[in-house]
């Protein structure tokens, strides 16, 4: 086991495969990493903006008067 080991270890073309598939494996895992990262703050920054329409309209419908609203709402409601 020794032998085959150091044969392997010993060979620079076979350590230089060795080390170039672990570096290729590497930059995979983290270029996927990154992609997931990017992906999560995509969504976060679609949520923060929806937030802000939301947190909009909630303002607008808070500077209406009882009545208006009433009004708005009556509209929407099915007979």
């Amino acid at each position: 086991m020794t032998a085959l080991l150091s044969f392997f270890l010993g060979n620079p073309t076979i350590s230089a495969l060795l080390a170039s598939v672990v570096a290729a494996l590497g930059w995979g895992l983290h270029q996927r990493l990154a992609g997931a990262s990017a992906e999560r703050a995509r969504q976060a920054a679609k949520e923060a903006a929806a937030r802000d329409i939301a947190d909009h309209v909630d303002n607008d419908i808070g500077a209406l008067s009882a009545d208006t609203v009433r009004k708005e709402l009556k509209s929407w409601a099915r007979d």
